[in-house]
């Protein structure tokens, strides 16, 4: 069988593992602080059954995704007007806790308090802060400055008695150490926490909306539906070719 046909065959497949990532991209738009998804690939050299490997004159290769990445530039601002929404300006990271425990990053800022009092993000993460995770006296107006500092005034006290109860833990880690998680949080590739990042700054009554670019998003998966096209082409092209020199060979 004509090796065409394994390479088309990878090629499609390909093309619909981008057009998945483009899909998913497409259906955060609309997501609180949400890194539009990258798709890489990269071919592969064939070696074939008797030992020998590709050279200069080999004309198929494989096609395979490489590891996938993110767009990590800023998304869109927006004024809320909620004191405990919080959109990251510029580089940086909120520090959650996950389930297990352990430590992950997210760019949503869209807070709230659970049942206990605890801030928390949209889907329940604990939010950290230098101490561990914050939590918000019941009734108080809450005060988050640029660097993260989270204060509460008590319903009826005056100025004077406004409390400091934390700090929110922002960080910034290098991005090409950063991997996304099933559950949509960013942790460090060696599963380190982060160190605190003075630099980076939030506002407050504020989210960071989708970084994802809706447009080329659009053009991107006409692209994917056409590649997918042309390599199930090919794959019929094969089919025919081999057909045809069975034939022949038929008639020796």
């Amino acid at each position: 069988m004509d090796r065409l046909i394994y390479t088309a065959m990878t090629g499609a497949s390909q093309a619909l593992e981008q057009q998945a990532v483009v899909a998913n991209n497409l259906a955060n738009t609309s997501t609180t602080g949400f890194r539009a998804e990258l798709a890489n690939f990269r071919n592969v050299p064939m070696s074939f059954g008797d030992g020998t490997t590709v050279n200069n004159e080999t004309t198929r290769t494989f096609v395979l995704s490489a590891t996938p990445g993110a767009d990590f530039a800023s998304g869109p601002i927006s004024q809320t007007g909620n004191p405990l929404d919080v959109a990251i300006t510029g580089p940086g990271w909120l520090a959650v806790q996950t389930a297990d425990g352990n430590e992950a990053y997210t760019r949503a800022g869209n807070l709230h308090t659970d049942e206990n009092g605890q801030l928390v993000t949209a889907t329940n993460q604990p939010v950290l802060g230098t101490g561990g995770p914050i939590s918000i006296p019941p009734g108080a107006n809450v005060t988050i400055g640029k660097d993260g500092t989270v204060s509460a005034l008590g319903a009826g006290d005056s100025p004077s008695q406004i409390v400091v109860l934390d700090q929110l833990k922002l960080v910034n880690p290098d991005a090409a150490t950063m991997t996304r998680g099933d559950d949509g949080l960013f942790r460090t590739s060696d599963g380190q926490p982060a160190d605190v990042d003075p630099t980076v700054t939030v506002q407050q009554g504020a989210l960071e909306g989708s970084n994802v670019n809706t447009v080329a998003a659009m053009v991107s998966m006409i692209s994917n539906a056409r590649q997918f096209q042309l390599q199930t082409k090919l794959l019929q092209t094969a089919d025919q070719n081999d057909q045809t020199a069975n034939q022949l060979l038929s008639f020796t």
